[in-house]
């Protein structure tokens, strides 16, 4: 029983991967100590069914117990205080940064990969931008959140990688807040349905990419992320009207001790995974 309440608890702290940006789920896994029995279990089901689906369920009874008991907070403080939560976020997603690049290069570095992360954020950011000066934000519905549970997903196949910020940029971040924190099930069942089929087709397919092209993949990942950075402090996502000065080196403290969080973070995720 006491093995299956720690269990319960890693759930719920790696349920703060889903919901703040700068925040792996995969780092948070490696740091508790499982993310590579959780790998293996993804991409072999079938052969490892038995022996591990006992083991992750606490896991996940505890994720949705995270989701449901800090959601409510988060959505607080981004309805209230919104500019210091997204100077939060950028902060704590820049802190990430120095990490990733090293990651991105532990299999060498080309000029020809630097060029990749340039254009990724370049053609990312901007395509990202224009498309919702034209379209809007992303449209609610259950596409919406398969998109979002798929996203949710990737940063638990790709530790480092935070999908929460290009949420907020695609404006699903505060509605799912929402949905978690009411246990809405017509957010909850399609973001597990897109987040389970995203796990299952990509885990293995993610493997074979990484074999074939590691540097390019994480180049291009740094890319986007520094990209959506930019796009989250900025308009339309980002409101400036009425922010006083005072408001401002608030947001600029916070950004820092959002920096050094990141950082620490991909500290832990070095010394545990």
């Amino acid at each position: 029983m006491q093995s299956w309440l720690v269990r319960v608890l890693k759930g719920m702290v790696i349920a703060l991967g889903f919901i703040l940006p700068g925040v792996s789920g995969g780092v948070l896994a490696a740091i508790l100590g499982i993310y590579e029995r959780m790998l293996n279990f993804i991409a072999n089901v079938r052969t490892r069914w038995r022996q591990d689906f006992l083991y992750f369920l606490p896991v996940g009874i505890g994720g949705l117990l995270g989701l449901a008991l800090l959601s409510a907070p988060l959505e607080y403080l981004l309805n209230h205080y919104q500019l210091l939560v997204l100077w939060s976020f950028a902060g704590a997603m820049v802190g990430t940064l120095p990490s990733l690049y090293q990651t991105a290069g532990q299999q060498g570095r080309k000029m020809s990969d630097c060029i990749w992360m340039f254009t990724a954020a370049l053609i990312g950011g901007l395509g990202l931008y224009y498309l919702a000066a034209l379209t809007g934000p992303v449209p609610i519905n259950g596409w919406s959140w398969l998109l979002a549970g798929s996203l949710l997903a990737l940063g638990v196949i790709l530790p480092g990688l935070s999908p929460s910020n290009l949420l907020l940029y695609l404006g699903l971040f505060g509605p799912m807040l929402t949905g978690f924190k009411s246990f809405n099930w017509s957010v909850l069942l399609p973001i597990a349905v897109g987040g389970l089929v995203t796990l299952l087709l990509m885990s293995k397919v993610m493997v074979k990419i990484l074999e074939q092209a590691y540097s390019v993949v994480y180049h291009i990942i740094i890319g986007i992320v520094g990209a959506s950075i930019i796009l989250i402090l900025i308009p339309p996502v980002a409101n400036y009207n009425h922010t006083s000065v005072l408001e401002m080196l608030l947001c600029l403290v916070l950004f820092v001790l959002g920096v050094g969080l990141g950082w620490k973070m991909s500290q832990l995720e070095k010394q545990y995974k």
